[in-house]
């Protein structure tokens, strides 16, 4: 799993491209975290899932872990361009109603 970020203005966006899954997730997990830390001061996160080419009930977890991070800084969490795997297992566990798609 690799990860790539960037800061636009108010919103930092988190560029997830691999697997997330047990395997993967520790390590994109640290990084995710001192990201959000390095950029408390940003209103939202968005991440892109377009290189995610799998995840499974891990990958969620994670998800589920940085929302809860970002809420502590008052920033609000978005998730984009999931594959049509990724988009099903998100809409099904309910994920977007806490982080929405755009």
């Amino acid at each position: 799993m690799k990860m790539q970020s960037c800061r636009q203005g108010e919103s930092l966006y988190i560029y997830l491209d691999g697997e997330l899954d047990e395997h993967s997730v520790s390590d994109v997990r640290s990084g995710a975290d001192r990201l959000i830390d390095e950029h408390a001061g940003a209103s939202r996160a968005i991440f892109n899932l377009a290189g995610v080419r799998f995840m499974d009930s891990t990958g969620i977890g994670f998800l589920i872990g940085r929302y809860k991070k970002l809420q502590k800084y008052g920033m609000g969490m978005y998730l984009e361009n999931p594959n049509a795997g990724a988009d099903k297992i998100l809409e099904l566990s309910g994920v977007y109603t806490l982080m929405p798609k755009i």
